[in-house]
């Protein structure tokens, strides 16, 4: 009889051995051993505040562990810095961008690592720009290497990080949320490039909370809850439903909450609204959209990158004049500034937080006031007992983990972050909520209570507005559904009248026969 031959696991080239981590009197990491073979692709799920992005730091020595140790190719390693692990190999690209916008492309991609010439007394601008084209083109981006980053949206600049990592050469790459601002094009060429680094023999450790994607991707799963590793499996093995069981001890059904809404009468309306591209001259970002929002009601807006969905929240919020058309807030005409609109009971949740959401060098209770902080002031002075008292309520309502509202908001997960945004545009008291991808860059639990903080709004009255990207959010979430594509309203449906399928296709634009109205 023939022994059955079993493949020998690939051997790790990088290791973390019994890593823990202590802050103060918070422990991060418990134990967590994790092993990353070359040639593969290793995805760790978790929701925020796991220990996912703290066990990546210590990986790439950004964070020292307080015991255990990490191996490379074998061996007991502890780099000084991060600069040091890298020029070992092992490289990182964070979640929250570190580019310097005031500088060009081609400087943020060898910051620190400038080619010279004549014995490294002058920059040789000739080769880096050379360079620069070259792993621009690897992911199919035609930028002008001596563009601003500052120029760039969103997407571009993620990719301009993923360039500056692949400059270096890594035998270990880990990507921490790297597709959150892409789109589907742009994801296909970064997956296209993994696949080749993976062909290199590099190993990739991969973060992300598009579980479905992340999935695709995956060679090897492991999943971290409350700093502990709980399950490691290969990706062949499982499933989603699994995923998610793991990292939240519920099925994915439960994450969305039920509606059963009661409406009110139209809160927003929006008549044959255009709006012009900022970034392409004669283009129209929104073209000749109509729709209504009553009180009560929850509006999901589903569109692919490019499809105007950012536009038009921005325009409405007024970020971004329009070109033409007619706005009506409860039935009068909705004009002015953002600060008029903010008055008149209208707020906007950001798509980037980071940027446009929070001020970093403020507490968690500074951000929550920043945007009805004259409600506190009483003959020019600010009353920070009535402030402090609508903040620590806010906090409550909103369900923020945090010490307190002292906090500087840099210590808290992405998805406490974004409830702070959220809480932010509450205390305005607006009638209309606008929210601009809430979802995005937060763990599978974090969506569900962001997803639930939505639905009380509208149970509450408020009209409520938001875009996303997700098929399975557009799918379960809102009452209504509107699908743009290429800044066109293409379909109007009601919830449970649309297949997965027929989404994307009607979202990439290749759907034209029929379009859905809502009666």
């Amino acid at each position: 009889m023939t022994p059955t031959t079993v493949e020998a696991p690939a051997a790790p080239v990088l290791r973390a051995a019994e890593v823990t981590k202590v802050y103060g009197g918070t422990q991060a990491l418990k134990g967590v051993s994790l092993d990353i073979p070359a040639g593969r692709t290793t995805v760790l799920f978790g929701e925020n505040g796991a220990g996912k992005s703290t066990l990546m730091k210590i990986l790439s020595a950004v964070e020292s562990p307080s015991t255990g140790h990490i191996e490379l190719d074998g061996r007991a390693v502890r780099f000084s810095s991060a600069r040091e692990a890298s020029d070992h190999g092992v490289s990182i690209i964070h979640q929250e961008l570190s580019l310097c916008p005031n500088l060009s492309i081609q400087d943020n991609l060898f910051l620190g690592r400038e080619r010279t010439r004549q014995a490294g007394t002058l920059l040789d601008r000739t080769t880096q720009r050379a360079m620069a084209r070259q792993v621009l083109g690897r992911l199919d981006e035609g930028l002008d290497p001596d563009t601003s980053v500052g120029e760039l949206r969103l997407g571009q600049q993620q990719l301009v990080e993923i360039a500056r990592a692949l400059l270096q050469n890594a035998r270990v790459l880990i990507m921490d949320e790297p597709t959150s601002a892409l789109s589907a094009p742009e994801v296909e060429i970064l997956f296209q490039v993994i696949r080749e680094l993976k062909a290199e023999g590099v190993a990739i450790v991969y973060i992300s909370h598009h579980l479905e994607e992340a999935l695709s991707v995956a060679d090897e799963v492991a999943v971290l809850r409350d700093g502990a590793m709980v399950a490691t499996a290969r990706a062949d093995d499982i499933d989603l439903a699994w995923i998610v069981r793991k990292m939240v001890g519920r099925s994915q059904d439960d994450l969305f909450p039920d509606r059963n809404p009661t409406l009110g009468p139209v809160a927003l309306e929006i008549t044959e609204l255009s709006v012009a591209d900022p970034s392409v001259p004669g283009r129209l970002a929104v073209n000749s959209l109509s729709t209504s929002v009553r009180a009560g009601e929850m509006v999901g807006i589903y569109g692919l990158m490019g499809s105007g969905r950012t536009e038009l929240l921005e325009c409405l919020a007024g970020r971004m004049p329009a070109a033409s058309g007619e706005l009506r807030l409860h039935g009068e005409p909705l004009t002015g500034s953002v600060r008029d609109r903010i008055h008149n009971g209208l707020a906007l949740v950001p798509e980037d937080r980071q940027r446009d959401g929070l001020v970093q060098s403020m507490t968690v209770g500074q951000n929550l006031s920043l945007a009805s902080v004259t409600r506190f002031v009483r003959r020019l002075l600010l009353n920070r007992r009535a402030e402090d008292e609508a903040v620590t309520s806010m906090i409550s309502d909103v369900t923020v983990k945090t010490p307190g509202s002292r906090a500087p908001i840099g210590s808290l997960s992405g998805g406490n972050q974004q409830k702070v945004v959220i809480g932010k545009a509450l205390m305005t008291g607006p009638r209309v909520l606008l929210l601009d991808e809430p979802s995005r860059g937060v763990d599978v639990g974090a969506k569900a209570d962001v997803f639930e903080l939505m639905a009380q709004q509208a149970e509450r009255g408020l009209a409520v507005l938001f875009t996303t990207s997700e098929a399975e959010e557009a799918l379960h979430m809102p009452d209504r559904l509107l699908v743009l594509a290429r800044g066109r309203l293409v379909a109007d449906l009601k919830a449970g009248e649309i297949t997965r399928d027929r989404l994307m296709s009607l979202a990439d634009g290749a759907d034209t026969t029929e379009k859905a109205h809502h009666e």
